[in-house]
């Protein structure tokens, strides 16, 4: 069943949208987080909500900031590989229970893990990015936007 692209039907709102997400990325750069791990937040969150478009897009833009197809291919498994830094685990951490919502404890001890490594504008700054790819995953998926084939850069 094909289903209504919701930011296509309602153009103005995707368009806050987007100026949300830039107004993230933009802090991202101005608390000094690596693109590698916001995109590494972006990736996980999408992996955990199984959003086939925001994957295949932050995959690409995961490359483009130099991270590894090694450390891409193992992000599901990230705690049991030494291959993240403290505070690549961090986010990840924080993420996922942004993304899940688990019970109060679970929660508490991602945000005190994160609280370690980050400074109060990153910690806030990483748990945007988590929130902002979540609404993006829910959009796509919802609307259910292809992952189309597009050609492979050599």
């Amino acid at each position: 069943m094909s289903r209504l692209f919701i930011d296509q039907q309602q153009p103005r709102i995707m368009r806050a949208h987007n100026s949300w997400a830039a107004a993230i990325t933009a802090s991202a750069d101005a608390v000094g987080l690596d693109r590698k791990l916001v995109e590494l937040v972006n990736l996980r969150v999408s992996q955990l909500n199984g959003c086939g478009i925001c994957l295949d897009t932050h995959h690409r833009k995961a490359i483009e900031a130099g991270e590894t197809e090694r450390r891409i291919a193992v992000l599901p498994a990230w705690r049991h590989v030494d291959l993240y830094s403290e505070e690549e685990r961090a986010a990840l951490g924080l993420a996922e229970a942004i993304t899940h919502l688990p019970d109060t404890e679970t929660q508490d001890a991602a945000y005190a893990m994160a609280a370690a490594v980050f400074n109060d504008d990153q910690l806030a700054v990483v748990s945007w990015v988590a929130v902002a790819i979540n609404s993006f995953n829910r959009v796509s998926i919802t609307s259910h936007h292809p992952v189309r084939p597009r050609k492979e850069q050599a």
